[in-house]
């Protein structure tokens, strides 16, 4: 609930430093004094436009400031606070700040962090709900009137949006997969061409690197081949080098055992019969090995031209054609698996509407019930505000199937007849400003239980009625404020003797400066103030002891 509120050089007021407990507050004072002041001033930390109007004359900064303390912080406040990424520690009071300069321009902090004020907007309907003659929020707003009739009547609304989520979500399933295999299907000749091309080459993965190779030494053997055949000759026939030493080392052998020298001689003589022998032998397998062969170099380059050219055109790598053969196979099977596909999705997506459409339609059944019960309550407040001849009623109507949603298939508004015979119409659309603000208390009244802002405020709710709707008028305002914080800016000495806490406004001019004031007013305080209600301008001892009987009698 709103705590503290500090202002500072806002139109008439200078320096201004409030308190609010629980309960019923009212804030009380002559015609004039300035209660509008207080209230833009709290519109302006909650967000509302800053105009340089506001700010007091002669002054080039103002500032509100606004603190908000919860046992447990509302989860609409911090699901807003998550969202923008503003920390709040748990217990930490909820401060909003706004400052307004001279040309307009202004800056919002939460707890002294920077924000827009988008995001104090955003905040404000769950901390204070404000009710006025000229109101047009709130309650009046049609756009919300369906959301309090399910918290009235306690509605499964989250089971419905769960189901509508599912049934949505089945519904994209069931198009993504006509929209692939319709795409398949356009493309199913492509793709058996596609196939077939992949087919009759058959690429190995691996196999363009082999290729390359075998083909890189056959260029090398036709590129070399002059060079072997002379050193092939040099090991060939009876007079070759390799020839001489064997014929030497034979020779040698008869008479290496006359001289250790010539056995010597011999050993290394045999060693280069053995190496000549290694090089000969690795020569000849070279030779093979660069074996130019045309047939087979034609074959193996006609082989990577074809499967290079394959790869540019599926547009990858000769080693993921394998894979992309595979693929194609894939996306055909699926053509042909298509038609059952299609039909468990569409049993799913007709499974999942069903369970939407009973939840929703238990759902219509709960508020059409819910609305009855509501329209009974608010008939039973209207009397006592002295609204008897008017009529309440919340109206139910069925959407049309492109137009349900998480919410169900209904739309909620509430609406009154003010005359007998008249028609039905929106709260906002015939009712004068006194009656619009009772048909609102009415309401509140009747939704007391359900939630809401964790501050209320009514803004002269009493104008033009007094006596006994007056006392009506207080008897709600107190009831409502039980266990909850409620502010009612007022005209009327019955509602003013209601107030747990009661504050008077007052204007005072000294010279050419004018200040606004708030003071918290005591027991005598508050005799004397509702005297001054009930008798204006002359305070008389009737008016104050007819003060005194309205505050004993609450």
């Amino acid at each position: 609930m709103l705590t503290r509120l500090a202002i500072r050089n806002i139109v008439l007021i200078e320096a201004l430093d409030l308190e609010f407990p629980g309960g019923l507050a009212v804030l009380t004072g002559e015609t004039g004094a300035g209660k509008s002041i207080l209230l833009d001033a709290l519109g302006l930390v909650l967000g509302n436009r800053a105009e340089s109007g506001l700010l007091r004359a002669g002054e080039e900064r103002a500032n509100v400031t606004a603190t908000f303390e919860f046992a447990a912080l509302p989860a609409a406040v911090r699901e807003v606070l998550d969202q923008a990424d503003v920390a709040i520690e748990p217990g930490e009071p909820l401060i909003l700040r706004r400052t307004l300069r001279g040309d307009g321009a202004s800056k919002a902090f939460v707890n002294d962090q920077p924000v827009g004020a988008a995001l104090l907007r955003e905040l404000a309907p769950a901390l204070v709900e404000l009710h006025g003659q000229h109101d047009d929020r709130g309650l009046v707003n049609p756009s919300g009137h369906r959301a309090l009739l399910d918290r009235f009547a306690g509605s499964d609304v989250e089971g419905v949006a769960a189901a509508w989520r599912e049934w949505r979500a089945a519904r994209a399933r069931l198009g993504e997969a006509r929209a692939a295999i319709a795409q398949a299907k356009a493309d199913q000749d492509l793709l058996v061409a596609h196939l077939a091309e992949l087919t009759v080459l058959e690429p190995l993965e691996g196999e363009e690197e082999a290729l390359a190779g075998a083909r890189a030494d056959m260029q090398k053997g036709e590129k070399l081949a002059g060079d072997l055949e002379e050193l092939r000759a040099l090991w060939d026939g009876s007079d070759s080098p390799l020839a001489t030493l064997r014929s030497g080392a034979r020779r040698l052998d008869r008479i290496a055992g006359e001289h250790p020298l010539l056995a010597e001689a011999l050993a290394a003589l045999d060693r280069a019969v053995i190496e000549a022998g290694e090089a000969e032998d690795k020569l000849a397998a070279a030779a093979e090995a660069l074996m130019h062969e045309p047939v087979e170099l034609d074959r193996i380059e006609t082989r990577l031209f074809e499967l290079r050219a394959l790869a540019r055109k599926h547009r990858c790598e000769v080693d993921e054609l394998p894979a992309k053969m595979s693929e194609l196979r894939t996306a055909l099977d699926a053509i042909e698996a298509g038609d059952a596909e299609i039909g468990e999705l569409e049993q799913a997506e007709r499974a999942a509407h069903q369970v939407y459409r009973a939840r929703a339609e238990a759902l219509h059944a709960n508020r059409v019930t819910a609305a009855l019960r509501l329209d009974e309550a608010v008939a039973a407040e209207l009397t006592p505000l002295k609204l008897d001849t008017a009529r309440f009623r919340t109206a139910i109507a069925e959407l049309p199937e492109d137009r349900c949603g998480p919410a169900g298939m209904d739309s909620a508004e509430f609406l009154i007849a003010t005359n007998p015979g008249a028609d039905f119409a929106p709260l906002n659309k015939i009712a004068s400003g006194g009656e619009l603000s009772r048909f609102i208390l009415a309401l509140k009244v009747a939704l007391a239980e359900q939630g809401g802002a964790a501050t209320v405020i009514f803004d002269e709710i009493d104008r033009g009625v007094g006596g006994a709707v007056a006392s009506a008028i207080g008897e709600r305002l107190a009831r409502l404020a039980e266990g909850g914080q409620l502010l009612a800016v007022t005209h009327s000495p019955q509602v003013a003797a209601r107030g747990r806490t009661h504050y008077v406004i007052a204007k005072s001019s000294e010279g050419i400066v004018t200040r606004t004031s708030v003071h918290l007013l005591d027991e005598a305080g508050r005799q004397e103030e509702i005297a001054r209600m009930l008798s204006g301008a002359e305070i008389t001892s009737e008016a104050r002891a007819q003060a005194d009987r309205l505050l004993e009698g609450v």
